[in-house]
């Protein structure tokens, strides 16, 4: 490629998909209230690093600094993204507020469904225990007796604990 070329590419003649990208950093980056620096942190423990500077560069520079093939994988690991969806046009109604509301939503839906799947599994558990406790309390009524006082002694004891 000759520098003639190169200009271009960085300059206005530039593929979109590039523009795109450099749009998705910022929106990402803002969506998460995320400074420059932050973000250039972010991409350092993730094993790309990339300077604020150059962050500065890619979403704001005129003409813009390109990103290469690292960066964009990078990118892609701190934002959660996949590489179709870092070089997708950027969603231009979608401001930082929106996109931290929606993503709270979208996690908040998540952490309910894992703790709904939890209660489940707590449930059975519990029906396996009372289960073979029933099994004890019919050996007869002294043991059935036993277990009720027992069942109410540890009843008492974790609310003692757990307030």
């Amino acid at each position: 490629m000759s520098s003639k070329d190169d200009a271009a590419r960085a300059g206005p003649d530039r593929p979109v998909r590039e523009d795109y990208v450099a749009e998705r950093i910022k929106q990402e980056r803002e969506a998460r209230s995320w400074s420059t620096v932050t973000l250039a942190e972010k991409m350092a423990e993730a094993g790309h690093p990339v300077n604020q500077a150059a962050i500065w560069r890619i979403e704001s520079g005129k003409p813009r600094r390109r990103v290469n093939l690292d960066e964009a994988l990078g990118f892609c690991t701190v934002f959660g993204l996949t590489m179709d969806e870092l070089t997708a046009p950027s969603l231009k109604h979608a401001d930082p507020v929106i996109r931290r509301i929606v993503r709270d939503c979208v996690e908040k839906k998540h952490a309910l469904a894992r703790l709904q799947r939890d209660v489940e599994i707590l449930e059975r558990e519990i029906e396996h225990l009372e289960f073979e406790l029933a099994h004890f309390a019919s050996h007869g009524d002294e043991q059935k007796a036993e277990l009720e006082e027992l069942m109410q002694r540890e009843d008492q004891a974790w609310l003692r604990q757990h307030p």
